[in-house]
């Protein structure tokens, strides 16, 4: 299956988007495929293939600030999860999307939560894998750096800091043609590791975890989270007390699998998605 790549204006900022088609137009919701920090949407294309071949058309945009879309100034775009959340709203509507399944993964990937909660009657099918889902949750040393003034400013202009982040989250050695890939942003430029900066100043991530909480405790459709047991910066103990807390949220545990599951373990996540975006969305 041939996965387009794409690009779309909105207002003034240009977002980039992966996109496979199923063979045969039918009534399934499109899935919208997150990534995380340091990510990219690179990330999704071993599963991506897997979801047009059932039928469902497959998005996966890079966020603004990273990858191939635009990084737009600070005095155009805030950088915070409110500013994510908004600009993610406007994509969602230029692609004249009524409904969408959501799959998000990784720190940042939370604004795509953050929309479900905020938009659920846009929501068919929401699946987490590894992303800070309980106000616990802490940014791993790797990030959090980035976002310490002048070290930050050093070591985003490393563009071994993505090999380190991505090796150290996924636990499991990345090829070098994709690693040459991951890293091109910090390579070509130093604007993407100075908007690294920016980002991961203002994640906010103790008021949005917090949030996204309380709000999948209330969650009134169902929700997958398969979730790498094996995970060095996000625990897992937080994470069965919340799926204990409502019907509706099932899990799926890999026990090798760390903070990068769709990396290594596309293979076992991509039935595991395509069965759940086939049930039916009641507890």
């Amino acid at each position: 299956m041939t996965i387009n790549e794409n690009k779309i204006k909105i207002a003034s900022l240009e977002w980039f988007y992966r996109e496979g088609f199923p063979t045969e137009n039918n009534h399934k919701t499109p899935v919208i495929l997150l990534h995380g920090l340091l990510s990219q949407s690179f990330s999704w294309l071993e599963i991506m293939p897997i979801l047009t071949e059932y039928g469902y058309r497959a998005i996966a945009p890079d966020w603004l600030g990273w990858g191939l879309s635009d990084i737009p100034d600070k005095r155009d775009f805030d950088y915070t999860p409110s500013a994510y959340l908004t600009a993610f709203a406007e994509f969602i509507d230029e692609l004249k999307l009524e409904k969408i399944s959501l799959v998000v993964q990784g720190f940042l990937a939370t604004v795509g939560i953050q929309y479900a909660l905020k938009y659920p009657d846009k929501i068919d099918k929401l699946i987490i894998l590894n992303t800070p889902i309980f106000s616990t949750a802490k940014l791993p040393w790797q990030i959090a750096q980035c976002g310490i003034p002048f070290l930050g400013d050093m070591v985003t202009q490393d563009p071994l800091i993505v090999d380190r982040t991505l090796e150290k989250g996924s636990g499991f050695v990345i090829s070098d043609q994709n690693l040459a890939f991951y890293r091109k942003p910090i390579v070509t430029s130093s604007l993407p590791g100075r908007t690294l900066v920016t980002v991961v100043k203002k994640l906010q991530l103790k008021q949005v975890t917090a949030e996204i909480e309380a709000g999948l405790k209330q969650w009134e459709k169902l929700c997958l989270i398969i979730w790498g047991k094996d995970d060095p910066w996000l625990e897992f103990s937080p994470v069965e007390t919340l799926v204990k807390s409502n019907n509706n949220l099932k899990l799926i545990t890999i026990e090798e699998a760390k903070h990068y599951p769709q990396e290594h373990f596309s293979k076992e996540i991509s039935p595991m998605i395509v069965n759940f975006l086939g049930s039916f969305n009641n507890p």
